[in-house]
C-alpha cells in the first residue's frame, strides 16, 4: 500500500536542524528506552525482527523531523511507509492499539524534553520554542495516524486476528526468558484469557505415517494452541483432568500427547521441555510409550536423562567390573542387581521377582559381591547404581517359568 502524507506545520529556522542533528543517535536510544520502561508490553529483548522494527521506526521518525526543518520539501514517504508497516506488525504481534498510541505519546514527550534542553542551551526565543512544540506534537500525531492506519488495515484483512493474538500470547508465556507478567496480563486481557495460577503444557506429535493436517481442531476455548509449528504444543489452564484429556484426544486423534506437570506460567517453558523430552525417551524405549504419556509420572527419568553423555560415563565407570562377561551373563547380573535394589536385599522377594530358586539368588549375589564389592554397600555408589539401572530401556515382559524349573 502507498501512503501519501505531506508534511505541514510552521516554518522553522533552518539552523535548528544543525543544532538538533548531533542529538539524533542518543535521542533515538532514549525514546526506545523510555517506551520500554513506561509500557510493559514493550519490555522485552530487542534482538531479532522485533527490535529492528522498533529501532527503525524511531530512527526514521527523528531523522525525518530534523530533515524537514532543514528542508520542508523533504519527502516523508519512506518514513510513513516504515510506520505504516510498524502499525501492521503491532497488530500481528498481538499488542493492543492503546499500547501503540501510548508509544507515540512517550516518543513525543521524550523528544520535547530533549528539544527544551537544546533550546535553553542555545538561547532560542520563546516564539521559536512555541513553534517547535506545536511542530513536534503535530508531527508525532501524524506518525501515530499512519501507524493506526496500518494497524487497522492489518486487523481488517486478518480473519484470524484473535487466533493470532492467542498464538502470540502462547509464545510470550513459553518464551525464554519469560515475557514480563504485565505484558502477558495485558495481552491475555485483550484475548479474553484469564491468566491462571498454574498451567499444564502438552507436547504434541503426529503419529507416524499420518501427518497432522487438522488445522482447526475443536479444543476447549481456554486452551491455547500452536499446532502449525515444528513442535506443536498446547497450554491448558490448571491441571489436565481425565475429562479434559479425553476431549483433547478426541480433537487430535492422529497425535501422540505428552502432558507436562502443572506449573506457574513463568516456568511453563521448562515444563514443556520436560514433556517434549518425555516423548523422546518413550520413542527410545526408556519409558513405556503410548498415545498419551503423563509426564509428571516420569520426571525422575527425565532428570536422569538430562545429560546422556554424563549418564553413559557413569554407567561405564560403575559397571566396568562386568565388562568381561558375556552379554547373557551381564544381563543376568544386572537383572539380579536390580531385584536386589528393588527388594532391599530380601532373598525370597528377589526369587519371586526373578522367578528363580532362592539358592540361585544367593549364588548370583556371591558373584555380584565378587564383581562389584564395595560399590554395593557404599550409599553413594549404591545410589549411582540405581540411577544407572533405572535409566535402562523399559524391560520386556517377563515369562514365568514352571515351578519345578530353576535356572542359574
Amino acid at each position: 500500500m502507498t501512503v501519501e502524507y505531506r508534511p505541514d506545520g510552521n516554518v522553522l529556522p533552518r539552523r535548528l536542524a544543525d543544532l538538533l542533528r548531533p542529538e539524533l543517535t542518543s535521542l533515538a536510544a532514549e525514546i526506545v528506552d523510555e517506551i520500554r520502561a513506561k509500557i510493559p508490553v514493550y519490555a522485552r529483548p530487542l534482538d531479532g525482527p522485533y527490535g529492528r522494527s522498533i529501532n527503525a521506526g524511531v530512527r526514521h521518525a527523528t531523522s525525518l523531523f530534523i530533515e524537514q526543518i532543514a528542508n520542508p520539501d523533504t519527502s516523508a514517504q519512506k518514513c510513513y511507509e516504515v510506520h505504516h508497516k510498524l502499525g501492521q506488525n503491532e497488530m500481528r504481534e498481538g499488542r493492543s492499539l492503546d499500547d501503540l498510541q501510548a508509544a507515540y505519546r512517550v516518543g513525543a514527550r521524550v523528544s520535547w524534553r530533549r528539544i527544551m534542553r537544546v533550546g535553553k542551551r542555545n538561547g532560542l526565543s520563546s516564539t521559536v520554542m512555541s513553534q517547535l512544540a506545536d511542530t513536534v506534537f503535530a508531527y508525532m500525531d501524524r506518525l501515530a495516524s499512519v501507524a493506526l492506519d496500518g494497524y487497522l488495515e492489518a486487523k481488517a484483512t486478518s480473519a484470524g486476528a484473535l487466533e493470532t493474538w492467542r498464538r502470540r500470547l502462547l509464545g510470550m508465556i513459553l518464551q525464554t526468558p519469560p515475557a514480563p507478567a504485565a505484558a502477558i496480563g495485558e495481552l491475555a486481557q485483550l484475548t479474553g484469557w484469564p491468566v491462571p495460577e498454574t498451567v499444564s503444557p502438552i507436547a504434541v506429535q503426529a503419529l507416524p505415517g499420518t501427518g497432522h493436517n487438522q488445522r482447526k481442531p475443536k479444543l476447549d476455548a481456554d486452551v491455547l494452541a500452536d499446532l502449525d509449528g515444528v513442535e506443536p504444543k498446547l497450554l491448558v489452564p490448571g491441571e489436565v483432568t481425565d475429562a479434559r484429556l479425553a476431549r483433547i484426544r478426541a480433537a487430535l486423534p492422529q497425535c501422540r500427547l505428552s502432558v507436562g506437570p502443572p506449573v506457574p506460567p513463568d516456568i511453563a517453558a521448562h515444563a514443556l521441555r520436560w514433556a517434549r523430552r518425555t516423548l523422546t525417551l518413550a520413542q527410545q524405549g526408556v519409558i513405556a510409550d503410548g498415545l498419551v504419556i503423563r509426564g509428571e509420572r516420569h520426571l525422575s527419568t527425565v532428570l536422569v536423562h538430562s545429560d546422556d553423555r554424563l549418564l553413559e560415563t557413569l554407567r561405564d565407570r560403575l559397571l566396568a567390573p562386568l565388562r568381561d562377561l558375556t552379554v547373557k551373563q551381564r544381563e543376568r547380573m544386572l537383572e539380579t542387581l536390580r531385584a536386589w535394589l528393588d527388594t532391599q536385599g530380601g532373598v525370597p522377594d528377589m526369587a519371586g521377582q526373578l522367578a528363580v530358586h532362592p539358592q540361585t539368588v544367593r549364588y548370583r549375589m556371591r558373584q555380584l559381591e565378587q564383581y562389584l564389592g564395595e560399590a554395593m554397600h557404599d550409599p553413594r555408589q549404591r545410589f549411582e547404581l540405581e540411577l544407572v539401572l533405572r535409566s535402562a530401556p523399559v524391560s520386556r515382559p517377563k515369562v514365568s517359568l514352571p515351578a519345578q524349573r530353576v535356572r542359574r
